[in-house]
C-alpha cells in the first residue's frame, strides 16, 4: 500500500534545525577560512571566540530557526526564503543593534552603518539560506523514510449538514479555519465561505499601502489557500431567506449566480463607511477599507504631486498640495502620518515643490485624537505629529465636501483635492433585510454565545454584531480585529456544539492592547495596561503585526519591504494612467460600488 510522510513534530523541527545550523556554520567557516579571512556574518558577534563558541552559536541559531519556522510539506521555496529572512533578522539584531551597544554606542540604522556591515549581511544571508534549505531537505528525507498507510478514502455521499460563512474578514476566516480543524475529515459536514474579494486583508497595515511603504499584495492572503478545506465563492450576497435557510448570490450588481442552502449561518459581513448623510462626502472623499481604496489613494496623491510640480495657478497649486483626513481615531491618525511620510519622501523628485507648500490637516470632532487609548499617549501622538507640521482641527465637525474643498461645521471651506474619510463606519446594510433585532448603529444583537437573538441557527461576529460582555451585559466588546479573530474561533466551537446537541459557551476575551503607528519610526502602544511610546512602541507595532500576518511568505515580503523603506525613499511609480485633479475623475463609478 502506498504511504505518505508522517507529520513533523516540534522536537524534530528543533533537532533538525540545530543540525542544519551546525552544518551551515561549518560550511561558512570553512569557506571563509579558505579565503584567508575570519568568517563573516553571525560569527562576527564573537570575533575572538574559539571554534566551539562559533559552532555553538550556529547550533543555537539553527534550533531557533526550526522552532520558529517549522516544517511545511511542499514549501521548500518558502523555507529557503524563511532562511534568508532569518539571516536578515540576525544581521539586524547582531550587526546593527548588539554590536553597537556592546561598543557603547546607540544603534543607528543608517545607510552608512548598513554599508559598513554589508559583508556581514552576505555571510548571514548565506548561513540563513543554507540552513533553511538543509532543514527542509533533511526533514523531507526523514519523513519519507517513515511512511504510514494512507487512510481509506472518504465516502462519496453528499454532506448531511452545511455551515455557511458570509464574509472574508478576520471573523469569517477565523471561523472557517476553526471549523476546518474540527471537521476537516468529516464528510458529513460541508463548510462554505462567501466573500466579494478572494483575499483576507490585513487591515492594520492598509495605511502603509496607501503611503507606498508596502506592496498591496503583501498584506493580503488568498482565501482559497487560507481555508483549503472550505468551499469558496467569490460573489456578492443578494438576499438571505432565514425561513427557508437559503441565500442567493450574484457575481456582480446585476448577474445572479445561484443559491446556497445552510443548516447554520455565520454572519461576518464587516462594516462599510458611514457618511452620516453629509452632502458630497461620499462622492468626494476616499475611504480606506480595501486594497483598491489604498491603491487609489496612493495613485491620487502621487498624481497630484506630478500636477502640482508644473501647476502655474497659485490657488490651484495650494489646493493640490493640501491633504485632509476626517477622523482622529486609529485609522485617521495613521493615515495622516503615512501621507506625510509619502509626500515628504517623494519631495526630492519634485524640484518645483517646497516643503512650505505642503499642508496636512486632520479634522476631529472631539477634543483629543485617539480616544481609544489613554490621554497621555494621545497627547504624545499629537505633539509628535504637530512637530512635523501636521495641523489638527479639534472640536471641529465636518458638514460636507465638494471636489474642491471640505466644508467644516461653521461653514468654513478648506480648499483641497484630497479628503480621506475615516470618521465613521456602520455594519453592512444587508443586515437590515434580516428579521432580527439590531441596535441603533445597525449591528445585530447576539447573546453571549454569539447566536443572533431570536434565532437557533444564525450567528454573527465582528463589526456586524453587538457582542455583549458576559460579565457585564450593559457593555459590548469593541469591533476590533483581535476580538473578531477570537469571536470567529468561539462561534465555530459553538456551531460544532450545536451540531452535537451540546450547549454553547459564552465568548470571553480581555483586550491585549492597542498599537498606533505614527510614522518616522515612532508609535504609541498600550499593552495590558502598560504604556509605550517612541522607537520601542514602533518596534512593538512592527513585531506584533509581523507575527500576526497570515503565512510565512507574507511575513518575508513585508519584512523586506520594511528593510527597503529604512534605506530608500518611497516608490512614486503611478500604477494608473489617470490624471487626478478630482476624486470623481479618478474613480469614476467606484462610489456606487461602495454601497453594494
Amino acid at each position: 500500500m502506498r504511504g505518505y510522510p508522517v507529520a513533523s513534530s516540534w522536537r524534530l523541527d528543533v533537532t533538525v534545525g540545530a543540525t542544519a545550523g551546525l552544518v551551515s556554520g561549518l560550511v561558512l567557516l570553512i569557506f571563509t577560512l579558505g579565503q584567508g579571512v575570519m568568517a563573516t556574518g553571525f560569527l562576527t558577534l564573537t570575533p575572538s571566540g574559539g571554534l566551539g563558541q562559533h559552532l555553538g552559536l550556529a547550533i543555537l541559531l539553527g534550533a531557533t530557526f526550526g522552532a520558529i519556522f517549522r516544517y511545511q510539506p511542499g514549501s521548500y521555496a518558502a523555507t529557503f526564503s524563511g532562511g534568508l529572512l532569518f539571516g536578515l533578522l540576525w544581521w539586524t539584531i547582531a550587526s546593527l543593534t548588539i554590536k553597537p551597544l556592546a561598543a557603547g554606542r546607540a544603534p543607528t540604522w543608517s545607510i552608512e552603518v548598513a554599508s559598513e556591515a554589508f559583508p556581514e549581511l552576505i555571510g548571514d544571508l548565506f548561513y540563513g539560506g543554507m540552513t533553511g534549505l538543509a532543514f527542509y531537505v533533511a526533514i523531507t528525507l526523514y519523513l519519507r523514510a517513515s511512511p504510514r498507510p494512507e487512510p481509506a478514502p472518504a465516502p462519496t455521499q453528499g454532506p448531511l449538514k452545511r455551515v455557511l460563512v458570509l464574509g472574508g474578514g478576520f471573523g469569517g476566516v477565523s471561523a472557517a479555519q476553526r471549523l476546518e480543524q474540527l471537521f476537516a475529515h468529516d464528510p458529513e459536514l460541508e463548510i462554505t465561505l462567501v466573500s466579494n474579494s478572494n483575499y483576507l486583508l490585513f487591515t492594520p497595515m492598509l495605511a502603509e499601502v496607501a503611503s507606498s511603504a508596502l506592496d498591496a499584495q503583501h498584506i493580503s492572503a488568498p482565501l482559497r489557500a487560507s481555508c483549503p478545506h472550505t468551499r469558496f465563492h467569490r460573489a456578492e450576497v443578494a438576499s438571505i431567506d432565514t425561513s427557508q435557510q437559503k441565500m442567493s448570490l450574484r457575481a456582480d450588481s446585476t448577474t445572479p449566480t445561484g443559491a446556497l442552502s445552510y443548516d447554520h449561518l455565520i454572519l461576518a459581513l464587516g462594516a462599510v463607511p458611514n457618511y452620516f448623510g453629509l452632502p458630497g462626502m461620499e462622492a468626494n472623499s476616499f475611504a480606506l477599507k480595501t486594497l483598491h481604496d489604498a491603491t487609489l489613494l496612493r495613485n491620487h496623491v502621487i498624481g497630484l504631486l506630478e500636477r502640482a510640480d508644473v501647476e502655474l495657478g497659485e490657488e490651484e497649486r495650494r489646493r493640490q498640495l493640501t491633504f485632509v483626513v476626517a477622523g482622529g481615531g486609529f485609522a485617521g491618525t495613521e493615515v495622516i502620518a503615512e501621507l506625510y511620510e509619502l509626500v515628504r519622501s517623494a519631495l526630492r523628485y519634485y524640484p518645483n515643490i517646497e516643503v512650505g507648500d505642503l499642508h496636512f490637516v486632520l479634522v476631529h470632532a472631539r477634543d483629543r485624537i485617539l480616544p481609544e487609548i489613554g490621554p497621555e499617549l494621545a497627547d504624545y501622538a499629537l505633539k509628535k505629529l504637530r512637530a512635523r507640521g501636521i495641523d489638527f482641527l479639534l472640536d471641529t465637525r465636518v458638514s460636507g465636501a465638494t471636489s474642491e474643498c471640505i466644508i467644516l461645521g461653521d461653514d468654513t471651506r478648506l480648499p483641497t483635492r484630497t479628503v480621506v474619510w475615516t470618521a465613521g463606519n456602520r455594519p453592512n446594510q444587508l443586515l437590515g433585510e434580516l428579521p432580527f433585532e439590531r441596535n441603533s448603529a445597525g449591528a445585530l444583537l447576539v447573546d453571549t454565545s454569539l447566536r443572533v437573538r431570536g434565532s437557533k441557527n444564525v450567528w454573527a461576529v465582528g463589526d456586524c454584531a453587538r457582542v455583549p460582555d458576559p460579565d457585564n451585559e450593559e457593555k459590548a466588546y469593541p469591533p476590533t480585529a483581535q476580538h473578531a479573530l477570537r469571536e470567529g474561533k468561539t462561534v465555530a466551537d459553538n456551531v460544532a456544539a450545536a451540531l452535537r446537541g451540546e450547549s454553547p459557551r459564552p465568548f470571553r476575551f480581555e483586550s491585549i492592547g492597542q498599537l498606533v503607528a505614527l510614522g518616522h519610526r515612532t508609535a504609541v502602544a498600550e499593552i495590558r495596561g502598560r504604556q509605550f511610546s517612541g522607537v520601542l512602541a514602533w518596534l512593538l507595532w512592527r513585531g506584533v503585526y509581523l507575527g500576526k500576518l497570515p503565512g510565512l511568505e507574507k511575513k518575508v515580503r513585508v519584512l523586506l519591504d520594511w528593510m527597503i523603506d529604512l534605506f530608500f525613499p518611497r516608490d512614486t511609480v503611478l500604477t494608473s494612467s489617470a490624471s487626478t485633479p478630482t476624486l470623481s475623475e479618478t474613480i469614476g463609478d467606484d462610489v456606487e460600488e461602495r454601497t453594494l
